[in-house]
């Protein structure tokens, strides 16, 4: 990084702790205020996308979207100004959605026809959980991640036990039921089964021969059987995560990201070093100095 003035490692130091950090009252007055422009943004969106509202607000939809738009692109510039490493922030997961939230309205100018893609910016809800986890949730959303990637492997041999069950039942179903009964294919009658165990039942297609019938109560009883059963090793993995949370949420800055091992003095991602507050061994200065 370039030797920076007094003033300029100041006004970074200060960014940062506005924009990445939660733990004083302007960064809070600022998250409250981007919570504000995102429910704004995407109420817009949403509003613009019915006709009447479009032909009579349509034009304070524009310019308010574009002030919006505006604001979000110069906040996105401040968070990579104030980041020693800010190509890893731009790819990251809250990296990509701050681009997204912003380039589909810069490309309406740039390349024709893009106004379709005005749609994505409903991607800015998503930003919500970043705002969410630094003011109130804290590291809930990281912990719930954690849960759901410790108990990957459990719900996925369970949705591969279910497909098999709903494939062979429904296979047996296209082999004994009328085609005018709605069973027309394998996959048709697949989704037949897959409806049916989640206990939807739509009714566009129904059994009409006794031993389809009795196929489809003892599917219906087995998903009422086995439907909770990710819910409980999903449930043991939150529990065994709360007893076992270790995890720093203070932002890297460096690059930004958090969840860090709470011991831990360099980032992860970046190896930037993470005690503002002491020295780095080796380079001697300070973290946000750097």
């Amino acid at each position: 990084m370039p030797n920076l003035e007094p003033a300029q490692v100041g006004l970074r130091t200060r960014l940062f702790k506005l924009l990445f950090e939660s733990d004083s009252r302007a960064a809070k007055a600022f998250d409250i205020g981007l919570v504000i422009l995102i429910f704004l943004s995407v109420g817009i969106v949403m509003l613009d996308s019915i006709e009447r509202y479009h032909q009579r607000y349509g034009e304070l939809f524009f310019y308010t979207e574009w002030a919006i738009t505006v604001l979000f692109t110069i906040e996105l510039v401040l968070r990579i100004y104030c980041l020693q490493k800010p190509w890893l922030y731009l790819k990251s997961f809250y990296g990509i959605i701050d681009l997204l939230a912003i380039l589909p309205s810069w490309l309406t100018l740039i390349v024709p026809g893009s106004q379709t893609l005005i749609v994505v910016r409903l991607l800015r809800a998503l930003r919500l959980f970043r705002v969410l986890d630094m003011m109130i949730l804290e590291g809930e959303k990281r912990l719930l991640l954690d849960a759901l990637i410790r108990s990957r492997h459990q719900i996925l041999l369970f949705l591969f036990t279910v497909l098999m069950v709903v494939t062979i039942f429904s296979s047996v179903l296209y082999l004994i039921e009328p085609a005018e009964a709605g069973f027309t294919s394998i996959p048709t009658a697949i989704y037949w089964g897959i409806v049916t165990l989640t206990t939807v039942g739509y009714g566009d297609i129904t059994p009409v021969t006794p031993l389809g019938q009795f196929i489809s109560v003892a599917i219906m009883l087995t998903g009422y059987s086995i439907i909770a059963l990710p819910v409980g090793v999903f449930s043991a993995e939150v529990i065994r995560a709360l007893r076992e949370e270790r995890y720093s949420r203070e932002a890297c800055p460096g690059c930004g990201r958090d969840h860090h091992e709470r011991d831990a003095r360099y980032c992860k991602f970046c190896g930037t070093w993470l005690d503002e507050d002491t020295l780095d061994p080796r380079h001697k200065t300070k973290s946000p100095e750097a």
